[in-house]
């Protein structure tokens, strides 16, 4: 019987070149996902041979947006936004408004609309969260503060571009669209447009918040219950996937905006970690499909026939609102080791970036000319990200030895900075120092205070340092791989050294400089591998104590307690 094949056909072809290419970037040493971007150039319609399917390829990276920005819900957490708002929300505003006007600028500068250079700036000024996330999670650093910086910065990008996603299409009259749904409007209408489109949105965020986040989890724990392991991965499927259309057709909201919700509600479950777990291959499968789907759009000849506008973009994304957010770090007073991270990890573009530029192509406000540009930028600056990312440490060392400027921006005049003068030098005296506030940080601070033990903390969130002066507990803010934080901290006279933060470099350079300020100090180490945990008991920095191992030891402890108990009850 004929039948139409055209659907298994993209999939097949879509995901096996996409293997291949991507597995031949991993082996350059570049992100796989540049690897799946040119999987879709060599299967689209501006270069030779096979063409894909591109309305399929559309929806299928449709679903693949449903599933990414999910999977970016079941990672966001209220509670870790909350502790690094004070940087991450005004940091983001400002560079987006700083990346806009820049690509908004040049745009405008090439003859096109104001419509076209706004929505050409704002794709600039996102990154991706799929290439942060791999990104700090190779170099270690995404549960310290600086990672907890970078993802908080990102998640109030995403939440803007959310939004922006959301008002484009009633403003896209405005903007100059062209598109049978762009008709200009007067400003009442407009106006109107905007607040019923509002109410929607507020009506949807309204409804997951106070009822979707109690009927979810109970829905998963009832699935949970079954037993069934499929029956549990087809709900979070279907529960990521169906709200996502349910919230397009009923109010309004786009995919990406459902989607985002159903994870975050979905995130309130103990279960959410294995809904994230049992849902990865799903979500991995199909934003490859999204990734391809995008290069399919993308026009090599930009590459020749417009090589500088090209390189203006990509200067834009890789140094002008990477500036932009070292210089707003700066200026928040946060070290320099933090504004050297933040910046590099926004040093590129992503899936936020597809998705608004082909908005954009789609309401007729962007030329197709502005979507190859966005996409030739977006594959150059993830390209070369890995190599941004290990310039930091070089970069730095090599800043700090030779600008009086930068050793000065490392200890701004700021009161917590450094200790009160009201403390007393017995408190600082034979104390314990513990460097980092966080999970693990807190728990150990907080048994030291329940036994009356005099505590010094370094810790790099200004925002922890005052609430912990406000609980009476000594702290600094900084980054205690700089000398002039240990010695703020009272170093030299310190009992032990307690480092609860999980980065070996700055890990090693701490007790360098602990013991040269202290050589009798005690050092207690953090790490999270079994390698990193190796490579510090080779180097003898002190008691390492590894996050799994410990666990179980804790665990068998409880046991064989518990069976000692059981024997004599018997005996």
């Amino acid at each position: 019987m004929p039948h139409n094949i055209a659907l298994i056909t993209t999939i097949a072809v879509s995901l096996g070149l996409a293997l291949a290419m991507g597995l031949i970037a991993v082996r350059l040493k570049l992100p796989a996902l540049v690897g799946y971007l040119m999987a879709g150039v060599m299967i689209g319609p501006a270069t030779p041979g096979f063409v894909a399917n591109i309305e399929l390829s559309s929806q299928l990276a449709e679903i693949g947006v449903m599933l990414l920005m999910f999977g970016v819900g079941l990672h966001f957490s209220l509670d870790d936004l909350l502790a690094v708002r004070r940087i991450a929300v005004p940091g983001a505003i400002a560079q987006i408004s700083v990346a806009t006007a820049l690509g908004a600028g040049m745009a405008m500068g090439w003859g096109w609309s104001f419509g076209a250079g706004l929505v050409f700036g704002l794709a600039l000024s996102v990154a991706s969260t799929v290439v942060l996330l791999r990104a700090l999670e190779q170099h270690g650093i995404l549960q310290t503060v600086n990672g907890q910086i970078a993802v908080g910065w990102l998640v109030v990008e995403d939440l803007a571009m959310v939004l922006v996603l959301v008002v484009l299409p009633p403003l896209s009259g405005w903007l100059g669209g062209a598109s049978s749904h762009a008709e200009p409007a007067a400003d009442g209408d407009l106006l109107k447009t905007l607040l019923i489109t509002l109410g929607e949105i507020s009506l949807f965020i309204a409804l997951m918040l106070f009822v979707g986040r109690r009927i979810l989890p109970w829905l998963l724990w009832q699935v949970a219950g079954s037993g069934s392991r499929e029956l549990f991965t087809l709900a979070v499927i279907a529960v990521a996937v169906g709200i996502a259309y349910g919230s397009a057709e009923l109010f309004g909201v786009s995919f990406a905006l459902g989607a985002f919700f159903a994870g975050m509600v979905l995130r309130e479950s103990p279960l959410s970690h294995r809904a994230a777990q049992e849902s990865l291959p799903f979500r991995d499968a199909f934003s490859v499909l999204f990734f391809v789907s995008v290069g399919m759009l993308f026009d090599p000849r930009v590459v020749i026939q417009q090589p500088l506008p090209l390189l203006g973009v990509v200067a834009i994304i890789v140094v002008g609102k990477s500036l932009a957010a070292l210089l707003l770090v700066l200026a928040l007073r946060y070290p320099l080791n933090t504004a050297l991270t933040v910046a590099v990890s926004l040093a590129q573009i992503g899936e936020f970036s597809f998705i608004l530029a082909g908005l954009g192509v789609a309401l007729g406000i962007l030329p197709r000319e502005g979507q190859s540009l966005i996409l030739a930028g977006a594959i150059l600056s993830i390209a070369i990200n890995p190599f941004v990312f290990q310039l930091v440490e070089p970069v730095q060392a090599w800043i700090r030895s030779r600008s009086r400027l930068a050793r000065a921006l490392e200890r701004p005049a700021d009161p917590l900075a450094e200790l009160p003068m009201t403390v007393e030098s017995h408190q600082v005296t034979g104390h314990v120092l513990l460097v980092g506030y966080g999970r693990v940080g807190r728990r150990i601070g907080e048994a030291l205070t329940e036994q009356r033990l005099p505590l010094v903390v370094a810790e790099q969130n200004r925002d922890r340092v005052e609430q912990l002066r406000e609980r009476g507990i000594h702290a600094v803010a900084g980054d205690a791989s700089i000398p002039a934080v240990l010695i703020q901290a009272h170093v030299a006279r310190a009992g032990v050294l307690v480092i609860a933060t999980p980065d070996t470099v700055r890990v090693r350079r701490m007790i360098e400089i602990a013991r040269a300020l202290n050589p009798d100090i005690k050092t207690l180490v953090r790490t999270h591998s079994e390698e990193e945990a190796a490579l510090l008991r080779k180097e003898q920095v002190g008691t390492v104590f590894l996050g799994e191992q410990e666990l179980a030891l804790s665990m068998i402890r409880h046991v064989l307690e518990h069976v000692a108990i059981r024997q004599g009850e018997h005996a």
